[in-house]
């Protein structure tokens, strides 16, 4: 056979289109921090402003995210920060909420 072999890119669960996304890629980066941020401080009841506002925003930011992204490695991505921003966020409202329960 004289065909190069090429992989096939479509069935890879990371696969890229091979353009750049530097916004895409940028919202990315922002919801994994913020997701893990807000999990992590969501453990400790006295940090709920901060574990509930940066939950806050890793969902906008997510939610942003999903709605421009273009492959299927930055979708993966961004539901791992939307659900870690998520449970964070709601561990923080029940916490003392985004306003130290006034």
């Amino acid at each position: 056979m004289a065909q190069a072999m090429r992989p096939d890119p479509g069935h890879s669960l990371f696969a890229t289109d091979g353009k750049p996304h530097p916004l895409q890629d940028t919202l990315l980066a922002v919801t994994l921090v913020l997701g893990v941020l807000s999990f992590v401080t969501a453990q400790f009841h006295s940090l709920h402003l901060l574990s509930s506002w940066s939950g806050l925003i890793g969902i906008l930011t997510g939610a942003y995210g999903q709605f421009i992204s273009v492959t299927t490695r930055e979708r993966f991505f961004l539901i791992i920060g939307l659900g870690a921003s998520a449970v964070g966020f709601y561990l923080g409202m029940a916490h003392g909420g985004l306003f130290g329960g006034v």
